[in-house]
């Protein structure tokens, strides 16, 4: 059966030379995903245990190994990102340097009026986010992002803020030439709704994009393409039970994985010797 989400990826991929790397975040579901879930999936609930947090923030440059090898921030550009999808250990990449000195955001919070919230990512901003105008729905892109070859680095421009309760998709990707001469892809994103589809039974719930980092750590983009149904749970991380391994790009250092819904644990109905009613 050809899958669309497979078709959706190398499209991303196709035309793309090896020296550009592509974002993380063009790695999204596009259009319906139709993929069956093999029957012998062992349907094991959910162990959900309680781990301390790592103690230091780590944080990466996107370029060079301090702040004084970052470039100059644009205008609406991110300058930080910070990633909380591993909540033991959240990380933060610096993109560049806010001009007047003015720090950038490292606020593990969407409280900090510098912060766009998608998922389990904070996307960090110079300017304060409430000047930026309201983004509407499937029509204005909230941001671009643009790769460089030269560099193999992105740069991120936000021109509006998603409504409350949405996400983003990839909405197209155009080529450009930079200002060195060579050829790089721009990815827009737009602004949706979240899907409130409920999944039929053998049908994955997420889509987990894996990356593994020369600093040893997992960036990961997770999305949700439709809603479990009642007494079920989708899982919330890609080494969590219900969760199979799909298509893994080697050029990319990308894996791909489709979590499906599992049942949840069933309440505990027996009662202690002596328990009052």
């Amino acid at each position: 059966m050809q899958v669309l989400a497979t078709l959706f990826l190398a499209s991303v991929l196709g035309g793309v030379r090896g020296v550009i790397r592509t974002p993380l975040e063009a790695f999204r579901p596009s259009g319906e995903i139709h993929l069956r879930r093999p029957d012998k999936l062992p349907l094991l609930p959910h162990k959900r245990t309680t781990i301390q947090a790592k103690s230091g923030l780590k944080i990466l440059y996107q370029i060079g190994v301090s702040e004084e090898d970052l470039p100059d921030c644009r205008s609406r550009q991110v300058c930080s990102k910070v990633d909380l999808y591993d909540t033991t250990q959240p990380w933060i990449e610096r993109k560049c340097r806010c001009l007047g000195h003015k720090p950038c955001s490292s606020d593990l919070s969407a409280d900090d009026n510098h912060t766009l919230a998608d998922k389990t990512t904070l996307y960090k901003t110079c300017e304060p986010i409430k000047r930026l105008p309201k983004c509407r729905y499937f029509k204005d892109a909230a941001w671009t992002i643009y790769s460089f070859p030269d560099t193999n680095a992105t740069q991120q421009i936000v021109n509006c803020h998603c409504p409350k309760a949405s996400m983003t998709y990839l909405l197209k990707k155009l080529s450009y030439t930079t200002p060195s001469g060579e050829l790089g892809n721009q990815y827009q994103f737009a602004c949706s709704p979240q899907s409130r589809l409920r999944c039929s039974r053998k049908e994955p719930c997420k889509l987990f994009s894996v990356r593994r980092r020369h600093e040893q750590i997992d960036e990961v983009n997770a999305s949700t393409i439709c809603q479990c149904p009642r007494d079920h749970t989708c899982p919330r991380h890609h080494t969590e039970p219900g969760v199979l391994p799909g298509v893994t790009y080697a050029a990319e250092d990308i894996r791909t994985y489709h979590g499906y819904c599992m049942p949840e644990p069933a309440l505990d109905t027996y009662r202690f010797v002596g328990e009052k009613d």
